[in-house]
């Protein structure tokens, strides 16, 4: 009975260790540098991001990122100083209290990243 429940346990400790880590959840609003207030949300395992106040409220910057590792990705990025039709594959990293989001145009050859500060 021992043999099995620590073989039980081994096993269990052993697929924790090999499955893929999970993207944080960076929900909750945010400050971009140049002072606009972003909101950040998941809705059906996909991330959205939204300007909430400044000079663009809402202008949708991501749409439907997917969990990719501890990140979000997608194609469905949009700056808000670009014409509306363009969009941009992103990445999205948080911690606790900052996001980076990263969006790139023509595969990874012209690449621009913001920081934000999380304020609630």
């Amino acid at each position: 009975m021992k043999l099995r429940y620590r073989l039980g346990v081994g096993l269990a400790l052993a697929a924790m260790a090999a499955s893929p880590a999970m993207a944080r959840d960076p929900s909750g609003t945010y400050t971009r540098p140049n002072g606009d207030v972003v909101r950040v949300w998941i809705t059906d395992n996909k991330l959205y991001c939204r300007i909430i106040e400044g000079n663009r409220p809402d202008f949708e910057m991501c749409h439907g990122m997917e969990a990719e590792g501890e990140d979000w990705t997608g194609g469905n990025m949009k700056h808000p100083g670009m014409p509306g039709f363009m969009t941009f594959n992103g990445t999205i990293s948080s911690d606790e209290t900052s996001i980076t989001i990263r969006g790139c145009a023509m595969g990874d050859s012209l690449c621009r990243s913001e920081h934000w500060d999380k304020v609630r």
